[in-house]
């Protein structure tokens, strides 16, 4: 996980936090003995660029539970040190701290966004190049990397994927649901509980689905349960499809959920679909 922040003090707070059982595991360029001292140290370099709010770089990095265990600190240290690397980060003011005090150990980083001439780092995609970066670290040390055990996760439940894409092509077929609230319905009298995905916009993202304790997102299930795909082989009723694509809205357990987008532009589709269906059986022309 990577991002910019600009609440350098109390993120440094929480990095350097005793009840965590922190121990600073890397340090470049800096000599403070506490969470005020150091962020002090970065302000000087910061005060050099006045433009740049988020001035200070935050990343997480997680060895997997089994490969964590065994870690040193001096382990930890390579893992840091390897990881600015491939970041093009080095010869900045950084500080890294070890949380042990669960089950799973990872390590806080702290970097100064601004160099020592007073340039800020670019972090346009941060997230998904510092995603990037820890996977190689991983490769470089042998350890394992996310998408190994993203991988491990879903072999090991393919069974169950199996079993709920069987269901849902089930209830697709046979039940005919023309909505979302009796495709839901007809996903439960087979044992599977759909849970709908709404974002902070109050916005419709997707389905996941429970079932035999394991809860998997559409995609995870098969490429086909996307929640644009499962819209996209209802059988809407034309006025209310035509009603959804026009408002953005769908009536979703009895309340109003907004559409995104993409989807409302598959439901608008799915209405032409419905009109030329219905025009080519009364033989009119189109």
């Amino acid at each position: 996980m990577g991002k910019s922040i600009s609440h350098t003090g109390a993120s440094m707070g929480y990095g350097w936090n005793g009840e965590k059982e922190a121990e600073v595991v890397y340090r470049e360029h800096l000599s403070g003995d506490n969470p005020r001292e150091i962020t002090q140290e970065f302000k000087v370099i910061q005060q050099q660029n006045h433009l740049c709010q988020k001035n200070t770089l935050s990343f997480v990095l997680s060895p997997t539970i089994e490969d964590g265990q065994g870690m040193t600190n001096k382990d930890l240290n390579e893992i840091v040190e390897r990881f600015l690397k491939e970041m093009k980060l080095k010869e900045r003011q950084a500080i890294g701290f070890v949380h042990r005090d669960k089950e799973h150990t990872h390590v806080h980083v702290y970097v100064n966004r601004i160099d020592f001439n007073g340039n800020a780092y670019k972090d346009s995609f941060i997230g998904k190049r510092s995603q990037q970066a820890a996977e190689n670290v991983a490769k470089q040390m042998g350890l394992t990397t996310v998408k190994e055990v993203q991988q491990e996760k879903l072999n090991q439940i393919q069974h169950v994927r199996g079993e709920i894409k069987r269901i849902h092509d089930k209830v697709m077929e046979k039940d005919k649901p023309n909505n979302f609230d009796k495709y839901i319905n007809d996903m439960a009298k087979n044992g599977v509980e759909v849970i709908p995905s709404i974002n902070k916009q109050n916005q419709l993202q997707g389905f996941r689905f429970e079932y035999k304790g394991h809860n998997l997102k559409g995609s995870e299930v098969h490429r086909s349960m996307s929640i644009g795909n499962i819209a996209g082989n209802m059988g809407w009723d034309k006025n209310v499809a035509q009603k959804m694509a026009r408002e953005n809205t769908v009536k979703l357990l009895g309340k109003p959920v907004g559409l995104s987008p993409n989807l409302a532009a598959t439901i608008a589709r799915k209405v032409v679909t419905i009109a030329v269906k219905k025009s080519i059986g009364l033989g009119m022309e189109i």
